[in-house]
């Protein structure tokens, strides 16, 4: 079943009753959704409340819940604490994972992200990508040679070049800030999906960082990052390096859980997908797996 991404951007209260969540507007009728329809929430307004009876069901569920700041960016998230019925067994597997093992899949990362930038950028722009399928072929174990940073440095000179020096930077020019409320709300569901799937979001395979709670997070979003890309380019195409992100902008946004992709084969939602993903990544620790199942940008399905 597709979960659904729900945002509330204007003054509301946010009950529980009869397993349903009960949303009460100012002058509106109340409505109400089913909790075990909702994978991802996310709340942009100052004068939303939120029961803790919501709270704890939203939990119990595996759904996630996405806080927004004063400038209405994301900026925190909740996650339920025991998302899998054997989380000990696969906590242990994750912590006793041999740094070679961890070095190979961090190669299968970056090779697949550098395959889905190279698809994005073929699409969206039309130019020759035949140096980047060089470059993921050439990642070895650990991306010693850094082919990420290389191929980064060319994708996003070409994704938009008619702004002059564009780089890919959190507080850098427009688009970066369609990227970064993209990247967060694929950040949330990939967390949602690593603790769905009994692992800890916090240890991951290459980032490393004392002040970073998602690390193993950043990882695995690697190579869905691309489909993000794709959404902004097009969105930057329809509205121009939008300096402020309208609630039309945001809408278009949200609709990154439900995305199509290509993963073993199949076309699936990206929420689905990262599931895959992280329940392969599951079974690489515990060596049932060797790879982990990574998804494909179909060409022009996200424009």
């Amino acid at each position: 079943m597709i979960k659904r991404t729900l945002f509330f951007g204007n003054p509301a209260y946010l009950s529980l009753k009869d397993n349903q969540l009960v949303v009460k507007r100012p002058d509106e009728e109340m409505n109400s959704v089913p909790i075990e329809d909702v994978g991802l929430i996310l709340l942009d307004n100052r004068q939303i409340t939120i029961s803790h009876g919501v709270l704890a069901k939203l939990l119990e569920n595996n759904a996630a819940v996405v806080t927004c700041d004063a400038k209405h960016m994301p900026t925190g998230l909740l996650l339920p604490l025991d998302g899998n019925v054997i989380q000990s067994e696969r906590f242990q597997c994750q912590l006793e994972a041999s740094v070679p093992l961890k070095k190979q899949l961090w190669q299968q990362t970056i090779q697949c992200k550098i395959l889905n930038q190279a698809r994005v950028l073929n699409y969206c722009r039309k130019i020759p990508v035949a140096n980047m399928l060089v470059w993921a072929d050439k990642v070895k174990s650990g991306d010693i040679e850094n082919k990420e940073a290389v191929a980064a440095a060319y994708y996003w000179k070409e994704m938009f070049p008619e702004l002059d020096d564009f780089t890919r930077d959190r507080y850098g020019m427009p688009p970066n800030n369609m990227l970064n409320y993209g990247y967060a709300i694929l950040r949330s569901v990939v967390a949602r999906g690593l603790v769905g799937s009994g692992m800890l979001p916090t240890l991951g395979i290459h980032h490393h960082n004392r002040y970073n709670a998602y690390c193993l997070a950043d990882d695995i979003m690697e190579p869905y990052r691309p489909i993000v890309d794709q959404l902004v380019f097009s969105l930057y195409v329809k509205f121009g390096p939008a300096r402020e992100l309208s609630l039309e902008i945001k809408k278009e946004l949200l609709s990154i859980p439900v995305l199509d992709v290509l993963i073993d084969g199949k076309r699936s939602p990206l929420m689905n997908a990262v599931t895959l993903t992280t329940s392969s990544l599951s079974k690489c620790y515990s060596g049932e797996l060797r790879r982990i199942v990574y998804p494909e940008v179909p060409d022009g399905t996200n424009k």
